[in-house]
């Protein structure tokens, strides 16, 4: 790694004033470097270099600026990094600023590094904190809910940042605020077609706010009606019989036969999680039982191929279907589990998560030997064509 004296000689290069060829050269290096672990830990102990090169996304030399963007990607990936960014580089009001620009052209650089930030709860209180002072949560979800606010960047990314914010409770208190109509204008990205990243961080958002229970009546109410926004995208195209129909809301009634489920195995599995989340309530378990939930999910389970997904909608099932808890028991987030108790349980999930682990090596395995054999059988196939295997 770079001794001190060459780190200063580095550091005299990104200035404002330096020819544009050596600042690019210089960027570009630095860029090489954030990309491995070694160069990540010699930047952390260089804050006046990161510095340097913050304040070098504002050069005229877009190349330059798309340099120092990715260099500032790299380093909010590695976690042993996000404070020193955020309290002594102190990107977050410049890059909370700019976002706010519908022209700026690196929005997605920035929501990206956002994203990366939020993913601890130490630095992502620091970004909430920013956030409320420089912009609001408001004027956050504002932007990712206009279709084409900036024409020169997709910001799609504000939606794993909206979902990493919401492991905080101040900010699922503000999306669930019944008075602000929030989480309602979420609900139609579950099924937003043109970006998996923006359907799965809505997804995620709406997972964590179903952690407080004492929402889960209102957000099955009416007001909300978050039912079939989780369902919809879980559904087929599978025929249900007259009665399950009936009892199916709505939108999720004689379904036609081109119907498809959300294709991201991750994305299937949140939403499931999140549906348990709902039925850990008795008003929750009733208002699912009401809706005819345990059709979608039966139909759901007969086609689902991934184990872990599949193991998560079984466990869906067994609420589903199983009996009432017991009298003080309703609210199975309130149940206090004994010691004993809880050291099986987490012994059966370990258990229970080798079990899936083995599964899918066998799956794979038996895939690749399946696409061995299919090769083999091609080139035997190809050396006939040519005359090679008579």
């Amino acid at each position: 790694m770079l001794s001190d004296v060459e780190a200063a000689e580095l550091l005299s290069f990104l200035t404002p004033n330096t020819r544009p060829d050596v600042k690019g050269h210089t960027t570009g290096y630095i860029l090489g470097m954030s990309g491995n672990g070694d160069g990540c830990r010699f930047l952390r102990s260089k804050p006046d270099l990161l510095v340097a090169l913050f304040a070098l996304t504002s050069d005229p030399s877009l190349a330059i600026v798309k340099d120092c963007y990715h260099i500032l990607i790299n380093l909010s990936a590695d976690e042993t990094l996000h404070q020193v960014l955020v309290t002594e580089v102190k990107v977050l009001p410049v890059l909370l600023k700019r976002l706010l620009d519908p022209e700026y052209p690196l929005s997605d650089h920035i929501c990206t590094i956002l994203s990366n930030l939020t993913r601890l709860a130490k630095t992502c209180k620091t970004v909430f904190k920013v956030l409320q002072e420089e912009v609001g949560l408001a004027q956050l979800v504002d932007i990712f809910c206009t279709e084409g606010f900036n024409k020169k960047a997709k910001l799609h990314y504000l939606s794993p940042l909206l979902s990493n914010l919401t492991q905080l409770p101040e900010a699922r208190n503000y999306l669930l605020d019944k008075d602000r109509c929030v989480i309602q204008r979420l609900l139609p990205f579950t099924q937003y077609q043109a970006s998996v990243v923006r359907r799965g961080g809505v997804v995620g958002t709406l997972r964590n706010c179903c952690f407080d229970h004492a929402h889960h009546e209102w957000l099955l109410s009416d007001a909300v009606d978050v039912l079939p926004f989780l369902l919809l995208p879980l559904a087929g195209p599978e025929e249900l019989t007259e009665e399950e129909n009936d009892g199916l809301p709505v939108d999720l009634q004689y379904l036609p036969e081109d119907k498809r489920r959300e294709e991201d195995p991750d994305i299937r599995k949140m939403l499931l999680e999140t549906l348990l989340l709902l039925t850990a309530t008795k008003s929750g378990r009733d208002s699912l039982a009401q809706k005819k939930v345990y059709p979608i999910m039966r139909e759901f389970h007969k086609w689902e191929k991934d184990v872990h997904v599949s193991a998560a909608c079984e466990k869906l099932v067994q609420v589903l279907i199983g009996d009432e808890p017991e009298r003080g028991m309703e609210n199975l987030m309130e149940v206090d589990i004994p010691d004993d108790v809880e050291l099986k349980l987490k012994d059966a999930d370990a258990k229970e998560h080798q079990e899936l682990e083995r599964m899918t090596r066998e799956e794979e395995e038996e895939e690749e030997e399946r696409k061995k054999r299919k090769s083999d059988a091609e080139e035997t196939d190809k050396g006939q064509e040519s005359g090679l295997i008579r």
